[in-house]
């Protein structure tokens, strides 16, 4: 099974590559979404707690992913005690769930994978098609913040992220995402078009 993996910083556009495809029929893993899901597991939640304090946990007793923003990354030391922690447990997660789709029979995967740092030390290490999505800063700004993001806290995640020409060289295929979504759409359908005919 075929895994493409589609990275971009804030803003860029990931979601509408991966939408594209999806509407092809192929499955996706949003690794944003298992990051969320292992905050519910008890080891990963008690872990935390005993890391960085009492007060990540809201009203209800799950983690304020707010309050653990707030302390996990005010300091590469602070985000690094959050990965050691978080990191292996969503490679568990995804791996397994890698395992049922290809037990499924799916011919591909699409996987966005938004803290993409490079291809060696992440979960894209045996991708098959790394896919880049890059659009101007200030688009990608504006954009998510009429997603309805702060903008404060959108340039202070964008700057703790990679630049787009490290993005450019760590992907097989880079799309320029400074139009319409529909105009994306359509690249990416072109794009899979042409790659779908060997699988």
């Amino acid at each position: 099974m075929k895994k493409l993996f589609i990275i971009g910083g804030m803003g860029a556009g990931k979601s509408t590559a991966r939408k594209a495809l999806v509407e092809q029929g192929l499955p996706n893993i949003d690794l944003d979404q298992v990051g969320h899901d292992v905050l519910l597991w008890d080891t990963v939640k008690s872990e935390l707690v005993e890391t960085f304090g009492e007060d990540i946990l809201g009203a209800d007793g799950e983690i304020d992913r707010r309050a653990l923003a707030a302390k996990a990354f005010v300091s590469p030391a602070e985000t690094r005690k959050l990965n050691r922690i978080t990191l292996p447990r969503i490679e568990e997660a995804f791996t397994d769930r890698v395992a049922e789709l290809e037990a499924e029979g799916h011919k591909a995967v699409v996987v966005e994978h938004s803290v993409f740092k490079n291809r060696q030390t992440s979960l894209a290490y045996d991708a098959d098609v790394v896919i880049a999505v890059l659009a101007p800063i200030d688009l990608r700004i504006e954009r998510a913040v009429k997603s309805g993001w702060d903008e404060t806290d959108v340039r202070r995640r964008i700057a703790q992220q990679i630049t787009d020409a490290d993005r450019i060289e760590a992907s097989d295929v880079v799309f320029n995402n400074d139009g319409t979504p529909e105009e994306m759409r359509n690249k990416v359908l072109a794009w899979w078009g042409e790659y779908s005919k060997d699988l």
